[in-house]
């Protein structure tokens, strides 16, 4: 394989992962994320590599991806593609891998973990003892065990977070829009408006395309049972934020835990941030150390094989 470069959207990335990409006899370079096309085209205009991986969610559009004529692999470190231009990268012959299911078990156990935490209104409580307050005569909480859990996308994590919430009790009902061969005991709701109806807990694992942007507006919030919790570990353009808070501020929906946001990192004003009924997490559900070891080595790993000209791994393979 002839010297080339792999252009590193991120300042950093494991010793490990590195490691694969020297032992090939690749170049690193490091960029900072790249925010808008134009320092994408910048970036890639500066190293010329062969290879990106992609960390974070830079702006891979048709104009950067044209920029770009000895591009053949983007590979992304993590999952979610949504803001790399698919069809572009297909008409240019550039691959679009993900490191599969790496992160899945790690973003699994935040979905359950802000479940539970709401569920149990762990936030407000702890800031109540806090501030001085000690509600034990008369508090009444809400136990997880027997709510509906509905799971909105049933891939390699909405199968895990399905797995979780069933061993701590609770009543699985998933939906997705493709077919579901093995639901793994779970029930299936094909559609969508009545799984809405039906969850206690929603829980958002689908990816970000133009038919599920805006997927949970105003009318759909509002579909959800009074008193519902809404956990979001996907991405944020699923949700109408300013949706969102009204639902929270009115009381219809008791809570929300983020992960995701439409704009990240998000204006510190942003109208979620001042309801106390709201856990944010500045999207790091898949991030832990032994996720990103993984992540990191199979993205390398990609990037070897394909520019050696080997099979990819059919479960990173995006097209």
């Amino acid at each position: 394989m002839s010297k080339s470069v792999v252009l590193v959207t991120s300042m950093q990335l494991s010793e490990p992962a590195q490691q694969i990409l020297r032992d090939a006899g690749l170049e690193i370079a490091f960029v900072p994320e790249p925010t808008t096309e134009d320092s994408s085209i910048a970036a890639l205009a500066g190293a010329k590599p062969a290879a990106v991986l992609m960390r974070g969610n830079p702006p891979f559009t048709r104009r950067v991806i044209e920029s770009a004529p000895q591009l053949r692999i983007i590979a992304k470190h993590g999952a979610g593609v949504d803001s790399v231009d698919v069809q572009a990268a297909a008409e240019r012959r550039v691959a679009v891998m993900t490191a599969g299911a790496a992160n899945a078990d790690a973003v699994a156990e935040l979905a359950l973990a802000l479940m539970l935490a709401l569920a149990r209104e762990l936030p407000r409580l702890d800031r109540g003892v806090k501030s001085g307050a000690w509600e034990r005569p008369h508090f009444q909480g809400r136990e997880f065990r027997g709510r509906t859990v509905g799971i909105v996308g049933y891939g390699q994590i909405g199968r895990r977070v399905a797995r979780l919430a069933a061993a701590f009790g609770a009543n699985v009902v998933v939906h997705s829009r493709s077919a579901i061969a093995d639901a793994g005991g779970a029930e299936v709701e094909p559609d969508f408006e009545a799984l809405l109806g039906r969850a206690d807990i929603l829980s958002l694992h689908c990816p970000l395309i133009p038919a599920t942007r805006g997927m949970l507006g105003a009318a759909q919030l509002q579909a959800m049972p009074p008193g519902a919790l809404l956990v979001n570990t996907a991405r944020g353009a699923l949700v109408d934020e300013a949706a969102l808070a009204d639902a929270l501020r009115s009381g219809h929906l008791a809570g929300a835990g983020l992960d995701t946001f439409a704009a990240e990192p998000p204006d510190p004003k942003h109208p979620l941030f001042a309801l106390d009924n709201v856990i944010c997490t500045p999207h790091v559900a898949g991030a832990t150390k032994g996720s990103l070891l993984r992540v990191g080595t199979i993205a390398a790993t990609n990037i070897v094989r394909h520019l050696r000209g080997e099979a990819p791994d059919p479960d990173n393979l995006v097209r």
